[in-house]
């Protein structure tokens, strides 16, 4: 096998990130795409030029022609369709979040074994050099001692009916946007936190449309994280340690073209450290070849997505307790 064959499963609008990635990456080709509708399907294919169309997903499951597949369903069907994709014998890239509780993160990593699958959760942004960029001045200890991170993501969302506000589904600012500034602090801190506190607002849709948490690390590490769907757009991160800050202004999305992260030292000296051109998705793309094909290990570990969801239910639990919660193992 030299060639990863791709399913989509579902039509969704985030499809059009990982498309052109696909087809950008040397070891991949797009061939099928399913929706519950086969007109839906016929219409997507003809749109973006796929060649075979299935008018439910377990019709793209069942077929031969098909090695890995990318879900990209509302969040309350993700460990399902995972589950079911490996027990057909395909290779599986969830996008975030991966699951809406741990207990269904420990299904899908079991299927995973059982059918001797590869899974990974779908956070494009962690294999961007830009985050590796950071990650390696923290590893190396560039920065001493890292001390706090902060970091948000927002965006403005109008439509009541929009499948983020239907708390069934696992909508919600935390679940949708939120997950990004949680895990860019897993990754840096390296770990879980202790514990979290979390604030939320929940308007009339029943989902939190905000929310704010601040999360404990081993050695007094301290994460701020904030999301919302009431502001415009705007992404931040910055890493304060004990060495200098470093910043990132574009942390999870519109890093295709190169951007300079800012490092500014104790000294008030600025730093600009260059980042290469990738295009966002592709590094998620290659990953997954890389995990199928040769028997790699996937960059971003089950252990790691794991620890997102763990975390994401503390969070929401401490909010509707308005108390601290103290992260034990689920």
């Amino acid at each position: 096998m030299e060639t990863v064959r791709w399913g989509l499963l579902s039509t969704a609008n985030i499809n059009r990130r990982l498309i052109p990635a696909i087809r950008a990456s040397d070891r991949g080709e797009l061939v099928a795409v399913a929706s519950r509708d086969k007109g839906t399907a016929n219409d997507y294919a003809g749109k973006w030029g796929i060649p075979v169309a299935f008018g439910s997903y377990e019709e793209l499951l069942a077929s031969d022609q098909i090695d890995c597949v990318y879900i990209s369903l509302p969040n309350h069907m993700h460990a399902e369709w995972s589950i079911k994709a490996m027990q057909a014998g395909k290779h599986v890239l969830c996008e975030k979040p991966f699951a809406l509780s741990v207990a269904e993160v420990d299904m899908m990593i079991a299927a995973s074994q059982k059918y001797e699958r590869v899974l990974a959760e779908a956070f494009m942004y962690r294999h961007h050099p830009q985050t590796k960029i950071a990650g390696e001045w923290v590893r190396t200890g560039r920065q001493g001692v890292i001390f706090h991170v902060y970091s948000v993501f927002n965006f403005k969302l109008d439509n009541p009916n929009n499948v983020r506000m239907t708390s069934e589904f696992g909508g919600g600012s935390l679940w949708d946007v939120g997950v990004y500034p949680l895990s860019f602090a897993q990754f840096i801190f390296g770990t879980t936190p202790t514990w979290v506190f979390g604030s939320q607002f929940v308007g009339q849709s029943g989902v939190d449309e905000s929310f704010s948490g601040l999360l404990h690390y081993p050695n007094d590490g301290i994460a701020q994280i904030h999301s919302s769907f009431r502001s415009p757009f705007f992404i931040y991160a910055e890493i304060v340690g004990s060495e200098g800050t470093l910043t990132l202004s574009r942390p999870f999305t519109n890093m295709d073209h190169g951007r300079e992260l800012k490092f500014q030292s104790e000294n008030g000296e600025i730093h600009l450290i260059p980042v290469p051109e990738k295009e966002l998705y592709l590094g998620e793309v290659d990953d997954m070849h890389a995990a199928i094909l040769d028997q790699a290990s996937p960059y971003l570990t089950l252990d790691e997505s794991r620890n997102h969801i763990h975390t994401v239910n503390a969070l929401y639990k401490s909010a509707s307790q308005h108390k601290v919660v103290f992260l034990d193992s689920p």
